[in-house]
């Protein structure tokens, strides 16, 4: 048996993942966990690994189906998965120990975009004292402002607390079971989640580029990357914002005064970024607001944050590629910065692999299914899963076990990213020594 030190990374995140979601599955089949006491394997392992995986969907109402323990077991499950096991594990061997292994240092470095030059040790307690605050931050402001005018004491402060991680992480649960609609026309709930989403969403580099750009007042430049996830972030939120309350005014939104329209259309903008939560009833939107938000899913977060989906940078790379060959130029550019070959083409294999995996699923639960469900819903249903969303229109708690079992692997897919899959599994082999012949094909 290997040792964990020989475990590649990509081998290595995938199995703390694993371990992760098997051990919230056990915690959330005991007893107590429950209001019934009891709960199937099945819907246990798909919690846990929504949980996990930080996504949302739900087989089970999360508020009237778990007890206050089982709920806490889901948002320790969530913050696990936000943050990344190894994080929190490299956090206890560096108490303990001072030094975290090789092995350990490039699944952080993978996943938080770390460049060589950061002090890792001190960027994984700036990771957690980043976190603290913001999600302390959230649920004062969530108690103070919203819940405690509602419910009494520890309730209250629970609800805020949960709320403000499940937020932050862009894991999308929720303790109230029409999710967040009973709140749409809260302006101080709708901010500090609109706010906790996206800072979730940018990715602790990020964060970290802004925080000193700010603190040194522009003497520390913004690197690429950064420059590219905010822009890509702000750009899909104005856009998603305008289209959405275009395409609902008159419908789910008719009726509602003018300042409900605006956080509504602000949030609906905001959660299919991989956070999940929805103030309005996602049954009752348009066919093309539903599309809407499903491009927006795909797209998801960015690397290095909380949420998942392909990524902002991805999609920004693969759009940048489309307009360097429409202007017949050789490098892909921003901001004055050539960008890797090897970045484009990592960006057209995670599109490749993506599309391969969301018909996949599609494909495997319309099987499953037969004709009880639209292709709308089902499509919907598999790119929430893979972007660790967790919209939905309404067909989760629906499904049968062989289609859960299909987004269980889809959302783990979605959080792990289809590349670490690939790396653990593939070992890379050296190039030949020689080339075959050239030869044309006909495309297009």
């Amino acid at each position: 048996m290997k040792k964990a030190l020989d475990f590649s990374p990509s081998l290595l995140l995938i199995l703390s993942f694993a371990g992760a979601i098997l051990v919230g599955t056990f915690l959330l089949m005991l007893p107590f966990s429950t209001v019934s006491g009891k709960i199937s394997f099945v819907n246990a392992l798909f919690t846990a690994t929504s949980a996990v995986c930080v996504t949302g969907l739900i087989v089970v109402n999360t508020a009237t189906y778990f007890t206050t323990f089982g709920q806490t077991i889901i948002l320790l499950l969530f913050q696990l998965g936000g943050l990344g096991i190894m994080t929190f594990t490299s956090l206890v061997i560096l108490l303990a120990r001072g030094d975290i292994s090789f092995s350990e240092k490039s699944v952080i470095e993978d996943s938080f975009l770390s460049k060589g030059g950061i002090d890792l040790r001190k960027f994984i307690k700036d990771i957690f004292i980043f976190t603290f605050l913001i999600e302390f931050s959230g649920m004062m402001l969530l108690y103070l402002n919203v819940f405690s005018k509602h419910f009494k004491g520890g309730k209250a402060l629970f609800h805020s607390l949960f709320h403000s991680v499940s937020a932050f992480n862009n894991a999308g649960f929720s303790t109230f079971s029409d999710s967040l609609v009973k709140y749409q026309s809260s302006v101080s709930l709708n901010l500090v989640i609109v706010f906790e989403i996206i800072i979730g969403g940018l990715g602790f580099f990020v964060v970290r580029d802004i925080y000193y750009f700010v603190k040194e007042r522009g003497k520390n430049k913004l690197s690429l990357h950064s420059k590219l996830v905010i822009v890509t972030t702000f750009i899909l939120i104005v856009i998603g914002f305008g289209i959405f309350l275009f395409l609902e005014n008159n419908h789910s939104l008719a009726g509602k005064d003018k300042i409900t329209k605006i956080l509504i259309s602000l949030f609906q903008s905001v959660t299919p970024r991989t956070a999940g939560f929805n103030t309005v009833d996602l049954t009752l939107i348009t066919h093309a607001s539903a599309f809407l938000l499903i491009l927006l899913m795909v797209i998801g977060a960015s690397p290095g944050s909380t949420g998942g989906g392909m990524k902002t940078t991805t999609w920004a790379a693969l759009l940048l590629f489309l307009r360097t060959k429409l202007k017949g130029k050789n490098n892909v550019q921003a901001f004055g910065r050539n960008i890797a070959w090897e970045i484009v083409d990592k960006a057209h294999l995670i599109l490749l692999f993506s599309i391969i995996v969301i018909f996949s699923g599609v494909f495997l639960i319309s099987f499953f299914e037969g004709d009880r469900f639209s292709l709308l819903q089902v499509f919907f249903e598999e790119v929430s899963a893979y972007g660790t969303v967790g919209l939905s229109l309404g067909i989760t708690s629906k499904i049968n076990p062989y289609s859960k079992l299909v987004l269980i692997a889809t959302m783990f897919v979605g959080r792990v990213g289809i590349l670490n899959i690939i790396y653990a599994f593939v070992s890379e082999k050296r190039g030949a020594n020689y080339e075959y012949p050239e030869e044309k094909i006909i495309v297009g």
